[in-house]
């Protein structure tokens, strides 16, 4: 009753997965773009932690959120792997918060090239010249920023995005800016009171730019002129976008972590996981015999699938993120044994082997949807409350149980309705029978049939 469409299923599973295989332990030879990334508990790295002045912040949670994706950003663009940005708040008992950025960087162990990596990050302002900007600099050409301009209230945190633009008469490279709805308020009212007036474009403590203000902007959009090269226009857009800091910050303090801790974690979680792995595939082959082959390979395939996941993805394996991966392991064994004693089932009412299959693959499924479904639900929820360690865990916990849903649906029973080839036979009842009575005849059988 086998059809050979399974078959040639299986057969193009096997070649698929093999690939898959393949891409997983070379995966990082296709131009180094499919490494594992693992965190910083793992491979080492440098810590940073940054202060943020808040002190002229009215919305600090919102600040603080802005100031995270700027700097995510602007690690980002040298390709640090993976790195791990977050804001935390102490103090708060005391009455006063002491906002802090802690970034962490894996496999970067020179403190120094870290904090370059961050760099001291621009933060964007349009300040208006005060009235004797030009006696100040005659008599003190060194004069600050602070002396030379006044502050405006806007800032980067305004700024929607910036972009290289080109005059249309000569073709040179600007830099335009485009403010978002607050902003453009603020900076409609700054060119409408003071036209005629110079507003300076500082960038880092730096005047960037020093326009004067022919006629009120009303629509946010304006642009920064100069001798711009495109290279040059192009780091200034950049600088802009992911440089314009909401919040000022200082470095405070930075940590270099060893990975020597992490490799030791690394090879026992690896250690243990393999251990497990194969008691448990020599479980199900005593137990189940036939079917506990077909679910080892099933298993193996589920591995496979996951790790390309991870890299494609890609996903940052910590300590925690291996734990949720091996769990997941665990949950997709249930799934073949809620399969298997279903199948067992309808063999005992004495269905042949491919009824009985299809059977205990459709009886067993609603137990593993539910099972499965609350599982994903829970990783949600962890992954979007939890810290950046139980983040890990949720991640890998729930791309290993859909794997797994897929792997035991799929894989294994396509490949059990492909081996169900010929008539019954003793050696084929104990082969597809399960417990660790190893003989042949089929006593069990008639006996389960006539209760």
């Amino acid at each position: 009753m086998t059809s050979w469409k399974h078959i040639w299923i299986s057969l193009s599973l096997i070649v698929a997965f093999g690939l898959l295989g393949f891409f997983v332990v070379r995966g990082d030879g296709f131009g180094g773009k499919f490494p594992f990334r693992f965190g910083l508990d793992l491979v080492g790295g440098t810590e940073l932690i940054y202060r943020a002045d808040t002190s002229n912040v009215e919305n600090i949670p919102d600040a603080m959120e802005s100031l995270k994706e700027v700097i995510e950003r602007r690690v980002n663009i040298f390709g640090v792997s993976e790195p791990l940005v977050q804001t935390e708040t102490a103090g708060l008992a005391s009455g006063s918060r002491d906002e802090r950025l802690i970034v962490e960087l894996p496999g970067v162990t020179d403190i120094k090239l870290a904090v370059e990596l961050i760099g001291e990050t621009p933060i964007l302002e349009f300040r208006l010249a005060r009235e004797n900007t030009q006696n100040i600099l005659e008599t003190n050409p060194d004069a600050s920023i602070d002396e030379l301009f006044e502050s405006t209230g806007l800032s980067g945190r305004y700024l929607s995005r910036a972009r290289v633009e080109f005059d249309q008469t000569s073709g040179a490279p600007l830099v335009g800016l485009e403010f978002n709805k607050e902003g453009s308020e603020l900076f409609a009212k700054i060119t409408r009171e003071h036209k005629n007036e110079i507003l300076a474009i500082v960038l880092d403590g730096a005047v960037i730019s020093a326009p004067v203000i022919i006629d009120e902007i009303s629509d946010g959009v304006a642009q920064i002129t100069g001798s711009f090269t495109p290279v040059e226009a192009k780091e200034l857009v950049r600088d802009l976008n992911y440089g314009a800091l909401p919040v000022p910050i200082k470095l405070d303090a930075t940590k270099t972590i060893g990975a020597t801790l992490g490799e030791q974690a690394l090879d026992a979680g690896v250690k243990a996981g393999m251990i497990g792995f194969v008691i448990l595939l020599i479980f199900m082959v005593l137990w189940y015999r036939l079917p506990g082959v077909v679910a080892g390979v099933a298993l193996v395939l589920y591995a496979i699938l996951s790790l390309a996941i991870f890299k494609l993805i890609p996903v940052t394996l910590t300590a925690a993120g291996l734990a949720g991966f091996i769990l997941s392991v665990g949950m997709a064994v249930d799934a073949n044994i809620l399969i298997f004693e279903r199948t067992k089932e309808e063999l005992r009412k004495g269905k042949d082997v491919y009824e009985a299959i299809r059977e205990g693959f459709v009886r067993a499924w609603l137990s593993i949807r539910d099972s499965n479904i609350s599982s994903i639900i829970t990783a949600f929820i962890l992954f979007w409350l939890g810290t950046s360690a139980i983040k890990g865990f949720a991640l890998t916990l729930g791309i290993g149980v859909l794997v797994s849903m897929f792997t035991a649906i799929t894989v294994s029973r396509t490949f059990l309705l492909a081996i169900t080839f010929g008539k019954m036979t003793p050696l084929k009842k104990f082969l597809f029978s399960n417990g660790l009575n190893f003989s042949t005849n089929d006593r069990q059988l008639t006996t389960d049939k006539k209760q």
